[in-house]
């Protein structure tokens, strides 16, 4: 049995954009590019709020292959990563690779034939040999379970699915949350509206955001002269590895620097509310620096010092028709409720039910069995699959460093699994459970496990008190291990005939029949 395709790329952000220029730097052609959106971009196509803009440097976040010249800012705004993401999809001729508007809602792998069979929303299936699932994590939104949120009257909005005719001007608004989406949108908003009430339940550790524009005559040098962009970009790489990353993973070996981070952080929220004691120890957080994701910004606490932006503490009790009341009996009136409160990460991966031989689901595979990976890219007992985004992927650094590492991975085993002609490639389950040992006893050193991390309500953390959303390793380190990690840690089979005799007696799962490649 042939499948509709070799391989089948899910999401058309970042990741699969990132995974299907690898497949065609690689020679493998017969692929499509599945996405749920009628545009490609993934986040940054969905998220169209005031002030939306990427949160580290665009020289790293970007492909380290393709760097782009064009930039405005050393800090983006989302319509120029859309722009970047149009760019790579024409220079790298995947437009007919595309397929929107198709969201997967159920996959299916085939044991007889080695085949994941992927059924999509308007009744269609299609069929790979290989699945690289880049849905990314940013996907659906989170709204919180309030009292009464269905019953106000008024406006409600979600920050990832902002209405751009919505106005704002002169209105009373009520903002609920305050990470990274409410650091960009309260500067924003804080001058155009009649009156801002944002909601806090945990403060966020924040950095300046040196943000500038970008000299036309730097711009024509990395133009000119692209190792230039590259060099910033080792830089800046660089940086944020010694710095963020080294802190987090390294902490129990290195405790002073998420405190000297922390001590940053504290001046830098000093120097823009001015000194007011009461306002600076509600927005100092309670929990260390790296248990929940911390941003840069530019104007957020400073929005707290005008007279018509008020920061509530107090938790909320309930929404009425009119307003907030919040535990103290408080109530304020407002015309818009904003949500700020994130999306479902870890409980929406992957974000369509995944069955592999034996029917077993994946979500089922990880709530009972913890979430684990192996490199943080497979999983054991679901063949011819990887992730670009799943458990221990993501090191805390470069978003694109991660995306280039992901794709070496599961380009490596595809090639290899041509090269001996097989149909199946299946990580051996001894190696993956090494790999995921590995992985929780470098755990240990990190910030995750400070009990300072108590209580913090970070996306990083999972139920069992796990924190894989981040791979205990450096970018480089990562980038490393998915050039060389032994290929032989995968077993590689090829599907045959059910009628061919000497089939049982080489194997038989559910029915299907294979041999064993060595």
């Amino acid at each position: 049995m042939e499948p509709d395709h070799e391989v089948l790329v899910i999401g058309a952000g970042f990741s699969g954009i990132g995974a299907a220029i690898g497949l065609r730097r690689a020679g493998i052609e017969d692929f499509a590019v599945l996405d749920a959106q009628d545009d490609i971009g993934g986040s940054w196509h969905a998220n169209r709020y005031p002030g939306i803009a990427v949160d580290i440097t665009a020289f790293s976040y970007s492909f380290s292959f393709e760097p782009f010249p064009f930039w405005t800012r050393a800090f983006p705004p989302g319509a120029e990563l859309r722009a970047y993401a149009q760019h790579c999809v024409t220079k790298y001729g995947l437009r007919s690779r595309l397929r929107l508007n198709a969201e997967v809602v159920r996959a299916r792998y085939d044991t007889a034939h080695h085949l994941w069979q992927v059924s999509l929303r308007d009744g269609t299936s299609l069929t790979a040999r290989f699945v690289i699932c880049a849905t990314g994590w940013l996907t659906k939104p989170r709204s919180p379970r309030i009292e009464g949120l269905d019953r106000f009257t008024g406006r409600v909005v979600h920050t990832a699915e902002w209405d751009p005719a919505l106005e704002l001007a002169g209105r009373r608004v009520g903002l609920i949350g305050t990470g990274a989406s409410a650091v960009q949108v309260v500067p924003r908003i804080a001058s155009r509206v009649a009156r801002l009430d944002v909601y806090q339940r945990t403060p966020i550790w924040l950095f300046p955001k040196p943000d500038f524009p970008m000299p036309e005559a730097v711009r024509r040098l990395f133009r000119a002269a692209p190792w230039t962009q590259r060099t910033v970009r080792l830089l800046t790489d660089t940086v944020t590895e010694l710095s963020f990353v080294i802190a987090m993973i390294h902490h129990r070996q290195f405790p002073f620097l998420v405190r000297a981070g922390e001590a940053l952080s504290r001046l830098y929220l000093r120097s823009q509310v001015g000194g007011d004691r009461e306002l600076m120890d509600k927005l100092t957080p309670g929990y260390r620096l790296g248990c929940k994701r911390p941003s840069f910004g530019k104007g957020y606490w400073r929005a707290f010092t005008r007279e018509n932006v008020h920061l509530v503490t107090e938790p909320i009790e309930r929404i009425t028709q009119a307003g907030i009341r919040t535990a103290d009996g408080a109530e304020r009136a407002i015309d818009v409720l904003v949500l700020a409160t994130g999306f479902h990460v870890l409980d929406n991966l992957p974000p369509f039910p995944m069955h592999g031989p034996g029917g077993r689901e994946l979500k089922e595979f990880w709530n009972t069995e913890r979430f684990q990976t192996y490199e943080g890219s497979s999983v054991k007992g679901f063949p011819n699959l990887w992730f670009i985004v799943g458990p221990y992927s993501f090191t805390g650094g470069s978003w694109f460093g991660m995306i280039d590492y992901q794709v070496t991975h599961a380009l490596r085993v595809i090639k290899e699994a041509r090269r001996r002609r097989a149909t199946e490639a299946a990580v051996r389950p001894e190696k993956h459970d090494r790999s995921f040992r590995r992985t929780l006893r470098r755990q240990r050193n990190t910030v995750f496990l400070d009990s300072g991390c108590q209580g913090t309500n970070s996306y990083y953390f999972d139920q069992r008190g796990d924190a894989p959303a981040v791979r205990p390793a450096t970018t480089y380190e990562a980038a490393w291990r998915a050039r060389h990690f032994d290929l032989d840690d995968y077993r590689y089979a090829r599907s045959r005939p059910a009628a061919a005799p000497t089939a049982r007696a080489r194997g038989d799962r559910e029915g299907g029949h294979y041999d064993a490649l060595q």
